[in-house]
């Protein structure tokens, strides 16, 4: 998918969001089409997390503007941002460690916007069948990889109309990584639009849309996949450690 997009599903647009007095975005702005991929990368404490906060609602942004689904949604509590669509698998995966894995997803299960295909026990179980053995286990006894798909299958229960991923794959061995780029990939070709912040360009260019690049809380650089993979001094300047 080209990068004119005609009606985004979400368009951020100069957003502005202070921790106390410490200013962390400044003036970030972005725009993810329906059924797109889109990533968000950059180094460690740059405003890849802060930014997913403020669209969720959870570090509210003090000016800018924040459309979903061409309606505002800045100044929205997290609660009615999330009934609009937005499933959010936060980072640290913070799944519920005393409910077991059927527990976890059916806890936030529900169609808010009529799918005709909703996500049902099943389906999140055929996605993830290393998550169906373990679905009477107890969350705190997953191991990594299981708990980052517990958190994945918990987000796609509520149906969302936009997935956001922050370090989906943060700390998993490489093999459960593997898997989770190829669930997104899978979840890319059911039409799911998905925002997924990063760092692994690698994967990521085989397998989103476009790219966002950060850096002190502002973009400073965006566009294709093949764009990026082209571009390793780009990569090295804003990705590199």
């Amino acid at each position: 998918m080209g990068s004119s997009l005609a009606e985004p599903l979400l368009q951020i647009d100069g957003i502005e969001t202070c921790y106390g007095l410490s200013q962390v975005l400044h003036g970030i702005s972005l725009a993810i089409a329906p059924g797109e991929m889109v990533t968000l990368m950059g180094r460690n404490g740059m405003g890849k997390t802060t930014t997913v906060r403020s669209i969720m609602g959870l570090t509210p942004a003090m000016s800018g503007s924040i459309r979903f689904d061409g309606a505002e949604i800045r100044a929205l509590p997290a609660y009615r941002i999330a009934q609009l669509g937005l499933g959010l698998v936060p980072e640290g995966r913070q799944v519920f460690p005393n409910l077991t894995a059927r527990e976890n997803l059916i806890a936030t299960a529900a169609n808010r916007g009529n799918a005709v295909e909703p996500w049902t026990l099943g389906k999140v179980c055929e996605l993830f069948p290393r998550l169906a053995e373990r679905l009477n286990s107890m969350a705190n006894l997953l191991s990594g990889g299981e708990q980052q798909m517990l958190a994945i299958g918990r987000a796609l229960m509520t149906n969302p109309r936009l997935l956001i991923l922050d370090e989906a794959a943060e700390g998993l061995a490489p093999l459960v990584r593997t898997e989770i780029w190829q669930c997104l990939t899978r979840l890319k070709g059911r039409g799911q639009s998905i925002l997924v912040i990063d760092k692994n360009v690698e994967a990521l260019t085989r397998i989103a849309d476009r790219h966002y690049l950060i850096e002190r809380g502002k973009v400073v650089w965006t566009g294709t996949s093949m764009e990026l993979a082209g571009a390793p001094e780009i990569q090295h300047r804003y990705l590199g450690i």
